[in-house]
């Protein structure tokens, strides 16, 4: 069953109704739906579908032969091969001169280590042929770097070329929502928190069984698909993959700044960056500064992906456990935990949020730019965090976001207001997000402080899925 990618679909859609050559790019990380979403918009459509591989010139040869040729000659059980690929492509232009035809190259990065100057091939190919056709192809690749650098990048020979392209992202939490009936939010947010949003991962949780039983089962299980995901996907992408391995370790286990993730895997700073920003390319790691403050040397780094943050953050404390098949017992080792690892995880649904309403109109402004922010507090005299700022240039809103077992208390209100005094914003509004409400005495001092419905907004989880 195909979910979401509604605006993606539209898109690809209104591209492929006009008459006119298109060349459309399609990136992200793997695992995250690509392939499906180009599957669910050529179903329906006169379309040549070719997968790279990494294999020899010849074998991709011959496979995109067959593929153009089953479209171009019917019934034919094994059709013959071009000579080269610019005699497949100008088939190609033939075949969608006057006909609407999509061309797909899947994993085209496969394609460009195969095929010395295969780029430059296909931007001739468009620049003499392929532009006055009525084609629209699609070049795919889960290697971002690549995308980015070699296809879409100023030095490449498709540079100018495209027409489009598409960043897939994984899915938000509220998009997530769609792949389950029977789990409550709670739960829901922690297989999100789990899976990160990545829909090959949403797709392996069965919700007619409990969260217990599908972390067990998914990650403490050593048959199991998500215990040998990240160990696959860094081989996949990388070389060297211990020293990553290393890297991601030091930062789910608590190392944020470059010189503690350094030392505690034994490189120099300017090695480590390296390899961090690898990882930043790959969609693994982030790296942040503080809002409202670009020039800030306050850098940390921080897990993008949630699945690989939960795997190294529990499976390789558990591993004995896990490899002696005592996976329910690893459950019990790292079920008090989770809350805690939620907390993250819960201040980007929260983000997720916010953004959601902006789009909507229902904030007290449009604002420009939300995130986190950490620094001095001139004031106290004291590091301090707020967990999300969303301003334009003369109004803020100030959150603070709690995934606790308890109520929240006002102090935290009273918190939040004193830290939001260090900036001078003209209008200051303040949203405390609870996953277990609030106390009653809270409630009751919102309810009958002066303004307290324009300027304060107490956002209890379960509503925000409304």
């Amino acid at each position: 069953m195909f979910i979401g990618r509604e605006r993606e679909l539209k898109k690809l859609n209104e591209l492929y109704s006009g008459d006119k050559f298109e060349c459309v790019i399609i990136y992200g990380r793997r695992r995250v739906g690509k392939t499906t979403l180009i599957q669910e918009f050529i179903k329906d459509k006169k379309s040549i579908y070719f997968l790279s591989l990494e294999t020899r010139e010849r074998i991709n040869l011959e496979n995109l032969s067959r593929g153009i040729l089953s479209v171009a000659i019917e019934n034919v059980n094994n059709p013959p091969s071009f000579a080269n690929f610019a005699d497949a492509f100008a088939m190609v232009g033939d075949l969608a001169a006057n006909e609407r035809i999509i061309l797909v190259i899947d994993e085209y990065p496969y394609l460009a280590n195969s095929v010395q100057g295969i780029s430059s091939i296909i931007q001739a190919q468009i620049d003499m042929r392929l532009k006055n056709t009525k084609l629209l192809m699609i070049l795919c690749g889960s290697s971002m770097s690549f995308m980015e650098n070699q296809v879409l990048g100023y030095q490449s020979p498709l540079y100018g070329r495209r027409t489009a392209q598409f960043k897939i992202q994984p899915f938000t939490f509220f998009e997530s929502l769609r792949f389950y009936q029977n789990y409550n939010p709670y739960d829901n947010a922690v297989i999100y928190g789990i899976t990160g949003g990545i829909p090959q991962y949403l797709a392996r949780i069965d919700d007619k069984k409990t969260l217990r039983e599908n972390i067990i089962n998914n990650f403490f299980e050593p048959s199991s698909y998500l215990y040998e995901e990240p160990s696959n996907l860094l081989k996949q992408e990388l070389r060297e993959p211990q020293t990553y391995n290393e890297i991601i370790t030091a930062i789910a286990t608590g190392s944020s700044r470059l010189n503690e993730i350094s030392t505690k895997i034994g490189l120099n700073t300017a090695v480590c960056s390296k390899y961090l920003a690898s990882l930043i390319s790959l969609g693994i790691v982030k790296k942040e500064r503080p809002v409202l403050d670009e020039k800030s040397k306050r850098t940390i780094y921080r897990l993008e992906d949630n699945m690989f943050r939960f795997w190294y953050r529990f499976v390789p404390t558990n591993a004995s456990l896990i490899n002696s098949g005592a996976g329910a017992k690893a459950y019990e080792n790292i079920e008090q935990h989770i809350p805690h690892y939620m907390g993250e995880v819960f201040e980007e649904i929260c983000k997720q949020y916010m953004w959601r309403e902006n789009i909507a109109e229902r904030l007290p402004f449009y604002f420009r730019e939300a995130g986190r922010w950490w620094g001095a507090n001139p004031i106290k005299k004291s590091e301090q965090e707020i967990d999300i700022i969303a301003y334009d240039d003369t109004r803020a809103v100030f959150c603070e976001c709690k995934w606790w077992n308890e109520p929240v208390a006002k102090n935290i209100l009273n918190n939040l207001i004193e830290k939001s005094m260090i900036f001078g914003y003209r209008e200051k509004y303040y949203f405390i997000f609870s996953k277990s409400g609030y106390m009653e005495d809270f409630l009751q001092s919102v309810e009958h402080t002066k303004n307290a419905r324009q300027n304060i907004r107490l956002i209890d989880f379960k509503n925000m899925l409304n």
